[in-house]
């Protein structure tokens, strides 16, 4: 019995894919529920698996083949074992190619039109063509208003008075680029491009600014000394500082509620949940899986849920329906180093903070040069919704709630 392996929902605003590989070729055996091949969306890659084992018979899309919610891909034959390939046939000869047939003798030519009347249409009376001459033009150049069309003295006078806007010079073509043998064009990926597309659309929409502080770890590097070997042996997790930052950003979102908003055509969209967006570099791209209710999230929920979505982000098993309806991000460029960033938004939202390498650097505390471990934090924002007010006092309250840990730490 033929089994047909259809494409499955891809999530509400996810229609089309990409076949980005078939694991199985056709003739191969498949076991139930076997990742047969692999889909690219414009947000995550995914496996479809074998609805049934059984012989992969036929495969009606192939690799890079854009495909929609529904479509059949491919046949499995539930049941069947796999068979040795049979040998290809031998190619028949190609026949002889027929003698070209004789061309056929050109028709007569039809007979010519009888000549029209000329026009008058273009030609300049006496005044106007002396005027022309004077000036280098020839009475095409000139839209006559005169009987018949003819170009009259005050047509001439009237175009080099209000002369047409000169056409641009057509761009000189692109001189063929200078291939290198050293080097490899690869195809963008389907995430890749619409990566590109989203990041760029962010500019081109958003009124988008970045404003600046720093923050002190020292209390917050205290603290988590203080809690993570009992924090590790209570949940099984260890205590990071994303958690921390994800309740900061929460408590300072309450606060400043335009930076959890959104604009949808003339309404702003103030968001009474906290979706916390957590950026996660993958082979394929930047993917942003979201903390849903965060607000609702113990510290221990907090690690969990980043470690689980940062490790099936990572092997391509993140689900669509985990990187949609996110209120506000947070990036963490530090683990790569970054020193200092201007992160951009992921629309619609309209904030994303930045988080950066931890440094020690001398401090001046209370009247003393100190060394401290410092970061420095980012929030770039939309402005048309976020005034820099409200910008700066959300950063205010996050940096506060950094250096100060204790107000957040009642559910360790």
């Amino acid at each position: 019995m033929a089994v047909e392996i259809k494409i499955p929902g891809l999530g509400d605003s996810v229609t089309e894919a990409t076949i980005a590989k078939w694991f199985k070729k056709a003739g191969e055996a498949v076991a139930a529920d076997e990742p047969v091949l692999e889909l690219e969306t414009d947000k995550v890659t995914m496996e479809v698996n074998a609805p049934a084992a059984g012989v992969l018979v036929a495969i009606l899309a192939d690799d890079g083949a854009a495909v929609k919610v529904g479509e059949v891909v491919g046949q499995i034959e539930a049941g069947a074992a796999a068979a040795a390939p049979a040998p290809k046939p031998a190619p028949a000869p190609k026949p002889a190619p027929a003698p070209a047939a004789a061309a056929p003798a050109p028709a007569a030519p039809a007979a010519a039109p009888a000549a029209a009347p000329a026009k008058a249409a273009g030609q300049a009376l006496p005044a106007a063509a002396k005027m022309l001459a004077e000036n280098n033009l020839q009475a095409a150049d000139v839209s006559g208003t005169g009987k018949d069309g003819r170009v009259t003295k005050g047509d001439v006078l009237s175009f080099l008075e209000n002369p047409p806007a000169a056409a641009p010079a057509p761009a000189a073509p692109a001189a063929p680029r200078k291939e290198d043998p050293r080097e490899e064009r690869v195809k963008m990926t389907k995430l890749r491009k619409v990566i590109a597309t989203r990041l760029k659309e962010a500019q081109n929409t958003a009124a988008m600014l970045t404003t600046f502080n720093e923050v002190d770890m020292t209390a917050l590097f205290a603290a988590r000394k203080t809690y993570v070997e009992a924090f590790e042996k209570k949940h099984g997790v260890r205590l990071g500082f994303m958690s921390f930052f994800v309740k900061a950003a929460v408590a300072a979102l309450k606060q400043i509620p335009a930076v959890n908003a959104e604009i949808a055509g003339d309404e702003l969209i103030y968001k009474n949940y906290y979706n916390i967006g957590v950026a996660v570099s993958t082979p394929s791209g930047l993917i942003v899986p979201v903390l849903r209710d965060a607000d609702q999230m113990s510290f221990a929920d907090v690690e969990k849920k980043i470690a689980e979505l940062g490790k099936r982000g990572r092997d391509g098993k993140i689900s669509l329906d985990e990187l949609q309806g996110g209120t506000f991000t947070i990036s963490n460029g530090g683990v790569f180093g970054s020193l200092l960033s201007t992160p951009i938004l992921n629309p619609p939202q309209s904030g994303i903070l930045g988080m950066h390498k931890v440094q020690d650097r001398p401090m001046a505390v209370n009247g003393q040069v100190v060394i401290r471990p410092m970061m420095y934090l980012a929030l770039s924002y939309d402005h048309r919704i976020i005034d820099g007010r409200e910008a700066v006092t959300f950063l205010v309250k996050l940096k506060e709630g950094i250096e100060d840990p204790q107000r957040l730490l009642f559910d360790i």
